[in-house]
């Protein structure tokens, strides 16, 4: 399949204009304690749209040192992201809160940070927990090649001052 329509697939259940909001966490192992959490909260989940992703973590990923690359968390074994979707904009708040309330329950399982893209405003500790010990070595990095900031939406990481 060409990557452009691969890109696409799901354009037409998820079509421009829909309300999300995320939530996710890198984490070790799933006992079966984080499992009952994932069961009771998808029986709450806000919308049909809505739902949680458990992607593994292994193979080539942890052939390289966390220290290798941005990507700290080369140690975990399974991303879990938590996502609400709804094409009324009236309903934006409890996505929200069904994503936050989800991800509190679950979040004593977590390794500790999360896959950038899927993180809301949840401020910089929790980007620089994403990144681990490669935090302040990135820092340096925007230091050097983005100097006035202009790379700043998102999860940001504010050049190092030298």
């Amino acid at each position: 399949m060409p990557y452009p329509a691969w890109q696409s697939a799901f354009d037409g259940l998820y079509p421009a204009g829909d309300q999300w909001y995320w939530r996710a966490d890198f984490l070790n192992d799933l006992p079966d304690e984080a499992v009952d959490v994932h069961a009771e909260w998808a029986r709450r989940m806000p919308t049909w749209k809505s739902g949680v992703h458990l992607y593994p973590i292994d193979g080539a990923p942890q052939d390289v040192g966390p220290e290798e690359t941005a990507f700290g968390y080369r140690d975990a074994t399974w991303a879990g992201v938590i996502f609400g979707v709804d094409p009324d904009p009236g309903n934006a708040a409890a996505l929200r809160d069904w994503c936050v309330g989800y991800w509190e329950a679950q979040h004593p399982y977590s390794a500790g940070g999360a896959y950038v893209n899927f993180m809301m405003d949840e401020g910089q500790e929790r980007v620089q927990a994403t990144y681990r010990g490669n935090y302040h070595r990135l820092a340096g990095i925007k230091a050097h090649y983005d100097p006035a900031n202009l790379f700043h939406i998102n999860q940001n990481i504010p050049r190092a001052t030298m």
